[in-house]
């Protein structure tokens, strides 16, 4: 995947200042569903058709979706729809296995609706590239999403190219939001040879439990009130700052600027 890092530095002779200093960086996590697209009419279609394939039985009831993962989601339509689940843990991961690759290929021959039956929300093109243009940022997603569909969704509206979904978070890892943007923190650092710690590490998300995954996570949080949370709610929960949508460009990158400080690498 395409790695963004607008601003570094370009190299200079071997010897000068310019060329010993280290790139700077910063880490901007966005959430892809109600923030910068809407395909809930897709993603219902492949979870019904994923459940029956699994289960053998019709996903009559599905639960709430926005801030929970494709994990949380699945179980909790197995409850809503009296379906068990296996006598052990085990069995429970298995069932799950076998949910997440029917889910990627039940997306998969859906991915000709995303555009048709989808939209990209206004302004998140704009914000996304412009947030790309910051000196230093590494951006990637936070996403209760599983990798695959993920990447299908970005790669319908034209966005997969401004993200380095290496580092991202997705709703295939078996951990609450929380944990999987610890882990992207990690894997950034890991990849990027430093540490981006909480004043270097922003989210972009819709939800009150996004609001609450940043905070638990280590990181700014920048609420757009796009989705299900109004803007009380998003407040309510901690934002550090609450937005109704993204096509003030010049106000979410000043934000952007505001709420982290670049790291230097190591």
């Amino acid at each position: 995947m395409t790695a963004v890092r607008s601003g570094v530095m370009s190299a200079s002779p071997p010897g000068s200042d310019c060329y010993r200093r280290p790139p700077i960086h910063r880490l901007v996590l966005w959430n892809i569903d109600l923030t910068l697209l809407d395909v809930a009419r897709v993603s219902r279609s492949a979870y019904a058709d994923a459940f029956g394939q699994v289960t053998g039985r019709p996903l009559v009831a599905l639960p709430q979706m926005a801030g929970r993962t494709d994990s949380e989601i699945f179980f909790e339509a197995l409850a809503l729809n009296e379906v068990a689940s296996g006598p052990a843990v085990a069995g429970d991961q298995e069932l799950l296995a076998r949910y997440i690759a029917a889910l990627a290929k039940a997306f998969a021959s859906r991915r000709a609706l995303l555009p048709q039956q989808g939209r990209l929300l206004s302004g998140a093109r704009e914000a996304v590239a412009a947030s790309a243009r910051l000196p230093g940022v590494v951006q990637s997603v936070l996403t209760g999403t599983i990798r695959p569909n993920a990447a299908q969704k970005l790669r319908a509206f034209d966005l997969e190219q401004f993200f380095d979904l290496d580092i991202g978070g997705y709703g295939s890892e078996i951990y609450p939001m929380g944990a999987l943007l610890l882990r992207s923190r990690g894997r950034a650092g890991e990849k990027y040879g430093t540490e981006f710690g909480e004043d270097a590490t922003v989210y972009i998300a819709d939800s009150h439990r996004d609001v609450e995954a940043a905070r638990m996570g280590g990181a700014r949080c920048i609420a757009v009130a796009s989705g299900r949370s109004t803007a009380g709610d998003l407040r309510e929960a901690g934002a550090d700052l609450v937005i109704s949508d993204l096509t003030d460009t010049a106000a979410i990158v000043t934000a952007i600027e505001a709420l982290t400080t670049s790291v230097t690498a190591r």
